[in-house]
């Protein structure tokens, strides 16, 4: 890769290749809502405007992570590093076989056929990023947004927004009408830290946003809002147990893999994995997040399980 493109995108930190079992194993049916493919950069070239390079994260690489985790299905989500440039993800799914979803990123002029082809692949969303941009940063672009959202409505799918709402004061409203559920990534992704976050206005309207029903949230990335260098995170604790005492039906969570542009010490996925057994000591309520919440939310029949 030439080095002007790393010197405005830098090479990430790879994830730890020894994962460990996580001491709490998972439940039969466990997903992964939230990983990203990433490469081989040679085949799927990433975008001139990306602020970041990864390394390759393959789904040979995932999937191993997968067996030693006890995961047994996932949803691959669309990077940043590739645009609307859906192919690795795609290829990726087609080589995956049972037990996976995607969330891709698409043009807002996409049409229904291509929608359809996309939903045939096993695509169920698409993902909007309000927080990587250079102008515009935390802003719903509102029309744009209505109009995808009722080319996506037919077809069951819903919009995945990277947000960070203590940024975005009127979010709730901005997206409360929308004919489609929407996903809400890194739990909330307050930029100023979890704690602020829960003593403010924003998380109220978060949690009045969960209630009425068409909002789910992800579990997810806690060291991207942790103010901690290392695990276990502690300042995150309080706002994850905040969210899953007031609405266990509406979480899902996910990895992170590969945790792209990690600015403190890579973590093992395994006691990362385990961070949600602290946040959620209540079995049954893991369950409902890791099995339950996401076979009902993408569409995973009882047998659509990762071939071991």
């Amino acid at each position: 890769m030439a080095a002007a493109d790393l010197a405005h995108a830098p090479l990430c930190l790879a994830p730890d290749g020894e994962p460990r079992p996580p001491r709490v194993a998972l439940p039969r049916g466990a997903c992964d809502c939230h990983a990203h493919i990433c490469g081989p950069a040679a085949v799927y070239p990433y975008v001139a405007e990306r602020i970041y390079t990864p390394p390759d994260a393959t789904l040979d690489a995932y999937r191993r992570l997968l067996g030693t985790l006890g995961v047994e299905r996932a949803v691959l989500v669309q990077p940043s590093v590739y645009g609307e440039d859906n192919r690795a993800m795609l290829a990726a799914l087609a080589a995956a076989g049972a037990g996976f979803r995607a969330v891709a990123v698409v043009a807002p002029t996409i049409t229904t056929q291509e929608i359809e082809a996309l939903h045939h692949a096993g695509v169920r969303g698409v993902r909007l990023n309000i927080v990587d941009r250079r102008e515009g940063r935390n802003i719903v672009p509102v029309e744009i947004v209505r109009a995808l959202a009722a080319r996506l409505a037919p077809f069951g799918w819903h919009l995945e927004f990277l947000v960070n709402l203590d940024e975005a004061p009127d979010f709730a409203g901005v997206v409360a009408n929308l004919p489609v559920p929407i996903v809400l990534g890194h739990l909330g992704y307050p930029r100023a830290g979890a704690r602020a976050f829960l003593a403010g206005s924003a998380f109220a309207d978060f949690l009045r946003l969960l209630a009425g029903g068409r909002c789910w949230v992800k579990l997810t990335g806690p060291y991207r809002i942790s103010q901690a260098p290392d695990l276990p995170y502690e300042d995150v604790g309080p706002l994850a147990a905040a969210l899953v005492a007031h609405s266990p039906e509406r979480l899902i969570w996910g990895s992170d893999w590969p945790h792209v542009m990690m600015k403190k010490p890579m973590p093992n996925d395994g006691p990362l994995t385990d961070l949600l057994a602290r946040w959620v000591p209540d079995a049954a309520i893991r369950k409902r997040i890791l099995v339950d919440n996401p076979a009902a939310f993408y569409g995973f029949g009882p047998d659509e399980r990762i071939a071991s």
